[in-house]
């Protein structure tokens, strides 16, 4: 890793939007737990949106939105009390649109929690615009809760890599299975193109591809087993059709994914990579991004 760039950690204060609906409620419950888990404060945030319809929004339509989502905060506060008691939970109203505010709250060293849609989303979309741009723009991790989420624990913390450049997300997830006590899974999904593969004379190079591949992972595990000597680590590497549905399908087994933010620099289509957004929109469970610093 190279130490002269910034460090992303998972130890600081929480901040989770929420709109007053289910899919925000189940944001909260997670980031009181995680923010209990941590020991920090947490932070809950509602963006109003105000500030960009000042020209169709009278002072009364203002104070009723901001009425609102006054109401909307003190439940969401009092839920989170009551599911961590000892932590410190305060509340701010923004004026922004979500991504700015949600952004504006977190520190350097915060974690956004987001639900996978708000009640601006449609229905049939898996998550909602507000959570795929709070993703594509933060430069601390962020937790995207899907909807119905109501498993029994798997005692799994999913950490999916690819190369060294997710040294510091497989930190991460060590961290995090470590606090909650549970076992750290590390999958290493790769594609090897079929049509090359086929060929009797690439079959040797297919399996020293995977042998690599492997080699690679267990690099990357190394020091996670050094830094965290109590914590269970298991190690796949997988040749697959599909990174995004070998991903997806792992989902099932774990609490949680964590996965690096791969951001593509291109200014068409999304932001985010192939992969992360297949992962977001899909998972089973909640996903924990980490950017690429």
């Amino acid at each position: 890793m190279d130490s002269t760039r910034p460090s992303v950690t998972v130890t600081g204060p929480v901040v989770v939007g929420t709109d007053g609906s289910d899919h925000a409620t189940r944001a909260v419950r997670w980031a009181a737990g995680e923010a209990a888990a941590r020991g920090r404060p947490l932070r809950i945030v509602y963006a109003t949106g105000t500030s960009h319809g000042g020209l169709y929004l009278s002072r009364e339509d203002i104070r009723q939105i901001d009425d609102f989502a006054e109401g909307v905060l003190e439940k969401a506060a009092a839920l989170a009390r009551r599911l961590a008691p000892g932590v410190p939970v305060t509340t701010a109203l923004g004026e922004g649109e979500t991504t700015a505010c949600l952004l504006g709250e977190a520190g350097p060293d915060a974690t956004i929690v987001v639900g996978s849609r708000g009640r601006g989303g449609f229905a049939f979309l898996l998550v909602g615009s507000d959570s795929l741009r709070v993703a594509a723009r933060s430069p601390v991790p962020v937790v995207v809760v899907p909807s119905g989420d109501d498993r029994e624990p798997a005692g799994v913390v999913l950490a999916a890599v690819r190369d060294e450049h997710d040294a510091e997300t497989l930190r991460i997830a060590a961290a995090l299975a470590a606090r909650q006590g549970v076992t750290l899974s590390v999958l290493n999904a790769w594609v090897f193109l079929e049509n090359i593969g086929s060929m009797v004379t690439m079959l040797d190079g297919v399996d020293r591809l995977a042998e690599d591949r492997a080699s690679e992972t267990a690099r990357l595990v190394a020091p996670v087993r050094e830094e965290f000597p109590d914590l269970v680590v298991t190690e796949h590497t997988v040749r697959t059709g599909s990174v995004p549905e070998a991903l997806v399908t792992a989902t099932a087994d774990a609490d949680v994914i964590v996965i690096g933010s791969r951001r593509r620099s291109h200014p068409i289509g999304s932001p985010l990579g192939r992969v992360t957004h297949a992962v977001l929109h899909h998972a089973r469970c909640p996903v924990v991004l980490v950017p690429h610093t």
